[in-house]
C-alpha cells in the first residue's frame, strides 16, 4: 500500500528534482521475420514492428497523464540486425535497406529511437556481421531514429581486434557522412564489451536472443533526486551518506516498477527489467558530476573521483535490487560528457581528461560516453580508445562502451551543440602518440584466465 507521504514525496521529486522515467523500451524479436529475399524481409519487419508497437507511444502518454510521472522517451529495441538479415543481405547496401525500413516503422509508431542495428562479434565476424558494420555510416546518415551498436568483446571470449580496427574506420566514415550536422551520426553509434541483452538505453539497446518475443523494459533516472538527498547529509559520515543514497535509489526504482508494471498490463506485453541508471541531462541540477561534487570533490576529476563514483554506483545498485526483483540492463551511474553540465564544466576548467574518464569507467556502469574529439583524430587512435575500454570490461567482467564523436572541421578548444538530451560538448584532446602498429595486428586478444569458470 502506497502512503500519502510517499505520494507527496514522489511528486516533489518529479516537480523539483528532475525525477523522470527516461524510457519505456519495447523489445521485439525479429527472428520470425527472416527470409532469403531482402524485400520480403523488410516487409515482414515493418509489419511486425507496427503491429507490436502500434500502441506503445499512446500507452506511455496515458500513463504519464494518469500517474503524473514524466516519460521522456518511448523506444524500441530489436533483435541484432546482423542475425536477422544474414540470409537475405549479400552486401552492405542490403543492410541499409533494412535500416531505412526500421526508420520508417519507428516514425509510423512515433517512437523517439529504435536500437538494434547491431552486430555481436566478440570472437569473430561472419560475412553478415562485416556487411552490417560496413553499412553503419550510410545507415546512420540516411535515417533519423536508428541507433547502431557493435559488441566487440566479452569476458568469456576475449576481444575481436579485427572488429575493433574496423570500428575506428567506421566511426570516421560516419562522422564524415554527417559532417553537415556536426558528425551527429556518431552520437547514435556505440561500441560495447559485455553488452547486456536487456538494456533499454540508447544507443546500445538491442533485443537479446534469450528474451521473449516482446518485452517491456523501463529505464529510470534521477541524478537530481540523489543530489538533493546528499545535500541533506553534508558533512555526515560515509555510513550515513551510503545509507542515504541507497534509500533514495530504492524510492526512484519503485517509481519505475510502477510504470513498468502498468505499461506491461496495458500493452499485454511481459515486464522485463528496470534499469536504474543515473543518466544525466543538460538540465541544471540533473548531473552525476554535481552529485560527486556534493559528496566532497572540488571538481569532478580531482583525486578521489574514482572512489566517490565507485561508492555512488554501488549504493545505487544496492537500493535498486531491494526495490525490484527484476533490476537489469546497466543500472548504476552514467558519465556522458555532453549530457552532463557538471562534466562539461570540469572539462572546460581542465579538471577532467579522457584518461581520468577512462579510470572512472572501471567502477561505473558504462564507459566513455558522448565524448567529442577533433575531426582529424586518426582511425587507429579511435580504435585504440575502444580497445582500452573493451579491455577494462573484459578483465573486470562488466559492461563498458565507447561513444566517441570525431567532429569534422573542429579542434580542441572548440565546442559542438547536439541539442536535446544529447546536449553540447567541448572538443577534448587525445594522446597524440599512435597505436597504429598495435591496432594493425590481426586476430583477437584471448579471454582472461579468470573467464574459465565451468
Amino acid at each position: 500500500m502506497i502512503s500519502r507521504n510517499e505520494v507527496i514525496e514522489t511528486n516533489k521529486m518529479i516537480e523539483h528534482e528532475n525525477l523522470d522515467v527516461r524510457t519505456i523500451t519495447m523489445g521485439i524479436s525479429l527472428l520470425d521475420c527472416c527470409d532469403s529475399d531482402v524485400n520480403v524481409l523488410c516487409a515482414n519487419i515493418y509489419r511486425k514492428i507496427t503491429r507490436c508497437a502500434g500502441k506503445l507511444v499512446e500507452t506511455g502518454e496515458a500513463i504519464e497523464r494518469d500517474f503524473g510521472v514524466p516519460i521522456v522517451n518511448k523506444r524500441i529495441s530489436v533483435t541484432p540486425i546482423a542475425l536477422v538479415g544474414g540470409a537475405a543481405c549479400r552486401c552492405p547496401e542490403d543492410f541499409v535497406k533494412i535500416a531505412k525500413t526500421l526508420d520508417k516503422a519507428a516514425k509510423e509508431v512515433g517512437v523517439n529511437f529504435l536500437g538494434g542495428y547491431s552486430a555481436l562479434v566478440s570472437k569473430g565476424m561472419t560475412k553478415a556481421d562485416e556487411n552490417l558494420i560496413l553499412s553503419i555510416p550510410e545507415a546512420l546518415a540516411g535515417t533519423e531514429r536508428i541507433c547502431a551498436s557493435v559488441n566487440v568483446g566479452s569476458t568469456k571470449t576475449g576481444m575481436d581486434m579485427d572488429a575493433i580496427r574496423l570500428m575506428g574506420e567506421v566511426i570516421k566514415r560516419t562522422a564524415e557522412l554527417t559532417k553537415e550536422r556536426d558528425s551527429i551520426g556518431c552520437a547514435k553509434l556505440v561500441v560495447l564489451c559485455n553488452a547486456p541483452d536487456d538494456n533499454p538505453f540508447m544507443a546500445g539497446a538491442f533485443h537479446g536472443v534469450t528474451e521473449a518475443d516482446t518485452i517491456i523494459n523501463v529505464g529510470v533516472s534521477g541524478p537530481g533526486v540523489v543530489k538533493t538527498a546528499v545535500e541533506k547529509v553534508r558533512g555526515e559520515s560515509f555510513e550515513v551518506l551510503c545509507e542515504t543514497i541507497k534509500k533514495t535509489a530504492f524510492k526512484i526504482t519503485r517509481v519505475g516498477q510502477l510504470v513498468a508494471q502498468e505499461a506491461s498490463r496495458r500493452l499485454g506485453v511481459p515486464f522485463g527489467i528496470i534499469d536504474l541508471s543515473l543518466a544525466p541531462t543538460p538540465a541544471v541540477g540533473d548531473s552525476v558530476a554535481e552529485i560527486l561534487e556534493e559528496i566532497g570533490l572540488e571538481r569532478v576529476g580531482a583525486p578521489g573521483t574514482t572512489a566517490a563514483l565507485a561508492m555512488l554506483n554501488d549504493q545505487v545498485k544496492k537500493g535498486g535490487v531491494m526495490a525490484s526483483s527484476y533490476v537489469g540492463g546497466l543500472s548504476g551511474a552514467f558519465i556522458p560528457v555532453s549530457e552532463d553540465q557538471g562534466m562539461i564544466d570540469a572539462v572546460n576548467v581542465g579538471a577532467l581528461s579522457i584518461e581520468k574518464l577512462e579510470a572512472m569507467t572501471c567502477v561505473c556502469s558504462v564507459g566513455l560516453d558522448m565524448i567529442a574529439v577533433a575531426g582529424d583524430t586518426p582511425a587507429a587512435t579511435l580504435s585504440g580508445i575502444i580497445a582500452d575500454e573493451a579491455a577494462i570490461g573484459m578483465v573486470n567482467q562488466k559492461t563498458t562502451a565507447v561513444r566517441i564523436i570525431p567532429v569534422c572541421g573542429k579542434g580542441v578548444g572548440e565546442s559542438v551543440e547536439f541539442g536535446g538530451l544529447l546536449g553540447a560538448a567541448p572538443i577534448m584532446p587525445v594522446n597524440p602518440h599512435s597505436p597504429a602498429q598495435f591496432i594493425g595486428r590481426k586476430g583477437r586478444i584471448p579471454a582472461p584466465i579468470h573467464s574459465f569458470k565451468n
